[in-house]
């Protein structure tokens, strides 16, 4: 007998406050690792109603102008009208940023180095499956194709009454354990006031919809478009933005536990971060070598600790070998120490911004080396004893 449930996934644009928020966080961080690749950032971003506060701790020896940096994201994501009521040309920022507690520093030394210690004591998780090419769940990639058509249409001026604001939502329905179709689609999409919904409607479907959703759609399918029937105020006008709020979207949507803290804002030596990328990248790597269809990586570590106070390994019975011998290979090949993760992943350079948007995790192409697939060679190597 067929098994079927339900599973809906959400991505928020670039425009949306929070995201916002992100962006200005990981900016931050970019500008001053690139300078001082040992900097210690925590950065923390509040958007409102025409003004964006920064707070956090740093401690470095660079200077970042941090008002011109704000304004330029701000403008850059799209916020640069007047009757936007958020525009980068006219925002307000409040700068508070103060020095990282001397207690942290001392666990953590020299960035990149064997002795470096945990930055935070945390709980970090990573995933694969084979839903996708990019070994992802297929909800959560598809949630972030739709907003990224919608602001594709809005900087190529393909769909010029758009506005930087906008969400999707995704409900498929899988039937023994596979996803088959889509339920519903739901598209929010910021636009300006003088555009008819009807034509809003259309558009969005025929330009986003359709294109992203294809062989899911059926005629069952029911659509979602700007469902109150007007969304003209948006962005921080609407809604305040914080740093770290969309962990769920940044991950990979709400069938995977998300770790205990964010991301934006943080340099490497934030295991909430650095040990969130490498979960995923021997979840990907495991997955990749086909020792599992599905597998979570869980981490653990303590403030100042050298190693992991936990890995665990789990397949949801995919597995074609046993959990625990997966886990021997893994302690093997991957160099889980923050040092180590650090120094495997090239994270000491400013790619931080570009992670911000459309999820951390299954970007192909971009530059990220948690998303490689170079360690499979080497899994089976140690599965083999050789």
């Amino acid at each position: 007998m067929t098994k079927k449930h339900l599973f809906t996934s959400e991505s928020v644009t670039s425009g949306h406050p929070d995201k916002v928020a992100d962006q200005i966080a990981d900016a931050i961080l970019d500008a001053i690792i690139k300078k001082d690749k040992h900097a210690r950032v925590a950065c923390e971003v509040f958007v409102s109603r025409g003004y964006v506060i920064v707070g956090g701790e740093v401690t470095t020896n660079t200077w970042v102008d941090t008002n011109r940096l704000v304004r330029k994201v701000i403008l850059d994501i799209g916020y640069n009208k007047p009757e936007y009521g958020f525009d980068g040309h006219t925002v307000a920022v409040l700068n508070t940023i103060s020095q990282q507690s001397p207690d942290i520093a001392m666990g953590v030394k020299k960035t990149g180095s064997r002795q470096q210690g945990a930055g935070d004591q945390g709980i970090m998780v990573g995933y694969a499956c084979r839903e996708t090419p990019e070994l992802m769940p297929l909800p959560i990639i598809m949630a972030h194709r739709l907003v990224k058509k919608l602001a594709q249409l809005r900087e190529n001026k393909d769909l010029g009454y758009l506005r930087p604001d906008g969400k999707s939502q995704i409900t498929f329905v899988y039937e023994d354990d596979k996803p088959k179709r889509l339920d519903n689609v739901v598209i929010a999409a910021q636009h300006d006031p003088n555009v008819s919904l009807v034509k809003l409607k259309a558009d969005i479907i025929a330009r986003v919809v359709k294109p992203v959703c294809g062989k899911y759609l059926d005629k069952k399918t029911k659509l979602f478009i700007n469902n109150t029937g007007r969304f003209v105020v948006g962005g921080p006008v609407a809604d305040t933005g914080i740093t770290g709020r969309k962990t769920v979207v940044d991950s990979y949507g709400i069938g995977v536990p998300v770790g205990g803290g964010s991301f934006s804002g943080k340099d490497p030596t934030k295991v909430d971060r650095s040990g969130a990328y490498m979960a995923r990248y021997i979840a990907k790597n495991i997955v990749a070598a086909r020792l599992a269809e599905k597998c979570l990586v869980r981490l653990a570590y303590v403030i100042g600790g050298h190693k992991p106070t936990e890995v665990s390994i789990e397949t949801f019975g995919t597995g074609k070998i046993s959990e625990k011998k997966i886990s021997k290979a893994v302690f093997k090949v991957f160099d889980m120490t923050p040092g180590g993760i650090i120094k495997e992943l090239d994270l000491l350079k400013p790619i931080y911004q570009k992670t911000s948007n459309y999820g951390h995790f299954g970007h192909s192409g971009a530059g990220f080396a948690w998303e490689k697939t170079d360690r499979v060679k080497k899994l089976l190597k140690a599965l083999a004893g050789k």
